[in-house]
């Protein structure tokens, strides 16, 4: 893990947008990690932000639409999304729908949410605006709890 974070910091923003991209799909991976210590490099703390939210929102995407496939052989084969976290998340999403997607920045809930949203065929353009709202929260309280927010 220490070298792959070292790669990507080598890579900057750039390397920011990927690893929050892994993290924001199904791979287990830190994007906070990667983002704390491209900041600590000098990197500024917005931009980190902006390429981090659109890279995680990028594999949130990719998770709705392995879900919106709905085969959860798939998911389980593939992606080791077990079958009990898919059935956590559609609980935690009953009768709420779209909107839930803001808590897709939960740690390992997260991607079972956002599959679990595609898998409920949920309003894409309402699941698309809550899940870059609590990417975006989850980088914002990261870079405040960093104490680095200019």
């Amino acid at each position: 893990m220490d070298f792959i974070i070292s790669f990507l910091t080598q890579y900057g923003y750039w390397g920011m947008l990927l690893a929050a991209f892994l993290a924001g799909s199904f791979f287990p991976f830190s994007s906070e990690a990667v983002m704390v210590g491209l900041m600590a490099t000098g990197l500024d703390p917005w931009s980190l932000m902006i390429y981090g939210t659109i890279g995680n929102v990028l594999g949130s995407v990719f998770n709705y639409g392995v879900g919106r496939m709905g085969k959860i052989e798939w998911i389980e084969k593939y992606l080791h999304v077990k079958k009990e976290d898919l059935d956590k998340a559609h609980r935690f999403l009953a009768g709420h729908g779209a909107w839930m997607g803001f808590f897709a920045f939960l740690p390992v809930l997260g991607s079972a949410i956002t599959i679990a949203l595609g898998l409920m065929r949920s309003n894409v353009v309402i699941t698309f605006i809550a899940i870059t709202l609590g990417k975006l929260f989850r980088y914002v309280v990261l870079i405040y709890g960093a104490g680095l927010f200019m």
